[in-house]
């Protein structure tokens, strides 16, 4: 392989190793997902760049790496803020505050869905369903951190604790 380490560091190639051995050997593509992962958790998107890094790690055409950075929504393909903030609107969500809170954040951060405070603090993304309806309304922060029962007040407190 004649990978960039510009691209992707030595740090990730082990992390994305780690991946590929959970793996039959002539499978190496089923780590696609976790690779996109970590490479975007270095950089903090996906430049086309390095998802053909990535592509070119596991042996698959670039196209088939960006096929599957392109149909989920946890990878982002265009510089984000700092926090990336997802708020579910999908219809249990919506039901239970999901687009009360949506139009509060944005309220509070002056931005709209898909948009980056000028500041490049927050993205804030519409996101479907998180699998927690229970807990509506719910976020997201940075792919990673769950918010439930995401109340003006709890909201409050979120924005706070990020900047």
């Amino acid at each position: 392989m004649n990978i960039d380490y510009d691209t992707l560091s030595p740090e990730a190639l082990a992390k994305i190793d780690r991946e590929v051995a959970k793996y039959p050997a002539d499978q190496k593509q089923s780590a696609v997902m976790a690779a996109l992962v970590i490479a975007q958790d270095e950089k903090g998107w996906l430049p086309k760049e390095t998802i053909a890094a990535v592509a070119e790690y596991l042996g698959m055409a670039p196209m088939a790496a960006y096929e599957v950075a392109s149909f989920y929504n946890m990878y982002d393909l265009h510089p984000v803020g700092k926090y990336k903030v997802t708020v579910c609107t999908n219809l249990p969500c919506a039901l239970s505050g999901g687009v009360h809170a949506a139009d509060y954040v944005k309220e509070k951060l002056g931005i709209d869905f898909n948009e980056t405070t000028p500041d490049g603090k927050f993205t804030l993304k519409e996101g479907e369903c998180m699998g927690a309806c229970g807990d509506a309304p719910v976020m997201l922060v940075n792919n990673k951190r769950m918010c439930s029962f995401m109340l003006p007040e709890q909201i409050d407190a979120l924005l706070a604790e990020c900047k």
